[in-house]
This record gives structure tokens, sequence and C-alpha cells, in this order.
């Protein structure tokens, strides 16, 4: 089945105003001296995991990074205490994922930014026509 002009011309509409958001909220944090959304996202997946936690191919696939991709962020996560390693009791080669209490605190002060930038940026625009709205966040 091919697509129409109009279903790919929402689909791009799509990705262009998700790549113009996440830029422009990654930009807000970073003035705030906040890292970005990919760290807010890995530590909410934790934070939202089963006791704080989860094994790394699970928060890989709840982040939607690779697994090497994964690796270097809990590298980058672990380094900056936001988050630590355990072991897996059951599976000698396996480890789990822990948010800290600093990793918590981050997203909670990143937690404002964030959310005034979906209203802003989505959710001001969402009510209407869902294609048009795209269109419009991405220009």
């Amino acid at each position: 089945m091919a697509l129409t002009d109009t279903e790919l011309a929402t689909w791009k509409a799509f990705i262009n105003a998700h790549d113009r958001i996440t830029r422009q909220i990654n930009t807000d944090l970073a003035t705030r001296g906040l890292p970005d959304l990919t760290w807010y996202d890995a530590l909410w997946a934790l934070r939202t995991g089963e006791g704080g936690r989860r094994r790394m191919g699970d928060l890989a696939e709840a982040v939607v990074l690779s697994r090497t991709a994964i690796v270097r962020l809990v590298d980058r996560l672990e380094a900056a205490g936001l988050a630590r390693r355990e072991p897996v009791p059951e599976d000698r080669r396996g480890s789990y994922v822990v948010i800290t209490s600093d990793g918590r605190a981050l997203l909670k002060r990143m937690w404002p930014i964030y959310s005034a930038g979906i209203e802003k940026l989505f959710t001001a625009h969402a009510t209407k026509s869902m294609g048009a709205a795209l269109d419009r966040m991405a220009r």
C-alpha cells in the first residue's frame, strides 16, 4: 500500500515537530545548566522501574537506545552520581541500573523546564487538527 502525499506530509510534519520540540527543550535545559532529555528519559525509566531499577536491556528499550548507546549513557550517569550498577544475583553477567537520590533530585529540577516546553510547544497546538498542528510545530 502506497502512502498518499497527505499521509507522507503528515509523517514528515510529525518528525520535524518532534525534532524542533526536543531541540528547544534541550536548549532550555542547557541554559539552566541541566543535561539533555536523554538523561531525563533514562532517569525517569529508572525511577518508574520496580524498586527504582531496571536491567540494562530493559533500560535501553525504555529509552529507545541501542545497547552500545545505553552503556555509554549509564557510564555518564554513574560518573555523575545519578545512577549506579548493581549485580543481578541470579545472573552473574547481568546488572541492574539503579537511580540514586541525586538522580531523583535531578529529575525534580528538570521537570518544570521539560513540562513547560511540552505545554508551550506541543499541548498548546495539539488540540487542533493533528496534521495541521504538527506542521505548525515543525516550522
